[in-house]
Formats: C-alpha cells, sequence, structure tokens
C-alpha cells in the first residue's frame, strides 16, 4: 500500500517548514511508500519559495502551484487529481491537525472506503467556529443521512477509486462523505488530535455559513435527483396547479350559479398564478430530465458503479 498526503495552502510561511518536518517524521514511522503532495493556493508571502526549497530537497514531495486563489475544494482537487497513493491523507497547513493521526487514518482504511477525523476535543473559539460547526455538522447529517460529527475536519483518508470518482465544485470538498455515498462507499468516523493555530491567522469565518447552506441545498438536490430532476420539480409543479385550478374552479361556480362578480377578486389572480408556476416547474422538471440525457449520453458517464467483477471476463 502506498500512502499520498495532500495539503492545501494559503500564506502559511510560518507553518510550512514545521509542518514538513513533523509530517516527513510521521510517515517515515509507517514504513510505507509514499509521496507528499502541497497544493500552493496562490500565496502572496513566502509559502511557495520554501515548499519549492523543500521539493529540492526531498522527491516524495510534489509541489502544485495554482495561478491564483481558487479555494481549498480547487486545491484539493488538484491534489486528487496528482495523487498516486493506494490511500488519499487530506490535512490542514495550519498545523492543527496531527500527521501521527495518518497512522490510525491508514490502519481505519483496511476495512472501509473511506474515513473521517472528529476534532472531539477541538481547540478553537467557541462562538466563532465550535458553536457554528456543531450546527452545521448537525444540519448536513440530517439533510444528508450520513451522520458525522466533524463534516469540517480536513483530516480525512480516502481509497484511491474514491477519490478518482470525485467532482468538487463550489464549498464542496467538507461534503465529500455526503457526495461519496452516492457511490456507495463504506464511512468510518475517528477521534484525532487537534492542536490551537500558533501561526498565522485562519482563512475562516462566519461569512462562509451562507455559502455552506447553499452547497448543501445542492448536494442534497444532487444525491437525491440528480438523474431524475422531474421527480422533484413534478410534485411542486402538481400540487401549485391542483391549488391553481380548485380555486379557479370555485370562482367558476360561482360566477355562472350564484351570478358573483369575480373579475376583481385577488383569489382570481392567485389561482391563476398558481397554474402558471406550476406549470412552469413541471416545464423546469422536463428540461432537467433532458439535460441529464444529453449530459450522460455525451459525456458517457454511467449511472452506477462496480465495486468488483467476479466470474469470466472480469
Amino acid at each position: 500500500m502506498t500512502v499520498t498526503v495532500v495539503i492545501p495552502l494559503l500564506n502559511e510561511e510560518d507553518n510550512v517548514i514545521i509542518l514538513y518536518e513533523r509530517l516527513h517524521a510521521s510517515l517515515v514511522k509507517l514504513g510505507m511508500q509514499y509521496e507528499i503532495i502541497f497544493v500552493d493556493d496562490g500565496s502572496t508571502d513566502q509559502t511557495l519559495p520554501l515548499l519549492e526549497d523543500i521539493q529540492k530537497k526531498d522527491c516524495t514531495v510534489v509541489v502544485l502551484s495554482l495561478r491564483r486563489n481558487f479555494g481549498q475544494t480547487a486545491a484539493f482537487a488538484a491534489g486528487f487529481d496528482f495523487a498516486r497513493g493506494d490511500v488519499v491523507i487530506t490535512m490542514d497547513g495550519d498545523l492543527q491537525n496531527d500527521p501521527d493521526d495518518i497512522g490510525k487514518m491508514v490502519e481505519a482504511i483496511q476495512d472501509v472506503d473511506l474515513v473521517s477525523g472528529w476534532r472531539k476535543n477541538r481547540q478553537d473559539a467557541f462562538l466563532s467556529r465550535k458553536l457554528p460547526s456543531k450546527i452545521a455538522n448537525w444540519l448536513i447529517s440530517r439533510v444528508t443521512g450520513v451522520r458525522l460529527h466533524d463534516y469540517g475536519c480536513s483530516l480525512k483518508a480516502y481509497r484511491r477509486d474514491v477519490v478518482k470518482n470525485l467532482r468538487l465544485y463550489g464549498e464542496m470538498h467538507r461534503f465529500i462523505p455526503a457526495v461519496a455515498s452516492w457511490y456507495g462507499v463504506r464511512i468510518k468516523e475517528i477521534e484525532t488530535v487537534h492542536h490551537p493555530r500558533l501561526h498565522g491567522k485562519s482563512k475562516y469565518g462566519i461569512g462562509r455559513t451562507v455559502k455552506v447552506l447553499l452547497d448543501l441545498i445542492t448536494v442534497k438536490f444532487l444525491q437525491s435527483f440528480s438523474t431524475k430532476p422531474i421527480q422533484f420539480f413534478g410534485p411542486i409543479g402538481v400540487l401549485l396547479g391542483v391549488l391553481g385550478t380548485v380555486i379557479c374552479a370555485y370562482l367558476a361556480i360561482e360566477k355562472l350559479f350564484f351570478g358573483v362578480s369575480i373579475g376583481g377578486r385577488p383569489l382570481l389572480m392567485l389561482g391563476g398564478l398558481l397554474i402558471i408556476v406550476g406549470v412552469q416547474f413541471i416545464g423546469l422538471g422536463l428540461l432537467g430530465e433532458m439535460i441529464v440525457r444529453v449530459y450522460h449520453e455525451s459525456q458517457k458517464k454511467p449511472i452506477y458503479t462496480l465495486k468488483k467483477i467476479l466470474g469470466p471476463g472480469a
């Protein structure tokens, strides 16, 4: 088994050298072949020159330098594209994840496909980091059905075939366990050590909450309706259309049988609006169905994944 460690970095000049030394020491103790992929996500300090110096001295180190700051999800995706190990480990570059936990992650992944770290004793501010994280973890677990204590922990281990099948966008890196669940992966969560940040400052703030919520909606839609959008838009359209029809039928009866004037009644406008919006939702579902078919057929993207093949021709 070989191990690839992927670490995105943004303006971590004070942590790079210490991180590499600790990481190297931990990986050597594993007694396995390994590589370290540092992804510089458009740093404006001395992070990249320091990485270049490290790479010159250690051939197990790969440095990917992005042209600008694309975000952590893009940095992870770049690392996954270049990873060659059987097991791919991800972690932060701020020294808060402990490299010694890599051994536990490699051991735990022997009988599963994805191991997620749990910062049980998280060393961060409560109001600005821990409380929003607890709320987000509860919400993501409920919405996606993949229950984890700590979606935001970057320390995770993946089997190679899992990351090679992932397509990440937006802030999707934190939702990888939920996205990967579509492929039927087996997931385990283990406790990991978390250290307080000693150098530099966090790149995450409370402002990311809105982005996370929007991406959560995307993940839920892709998880449940990516191949059948009509089943999402259709029921809404039918419900609105039926309500609009009932309202208009009621008004028509009043007009025809009781002579009640309905021309200026807001209820008539509401009934007509509901019918129009209902038709639009059904139309969106049909358009989605056509787009899904064009996408899968043009990309030759499978609607299933195989775990193994047994028998002749395997």
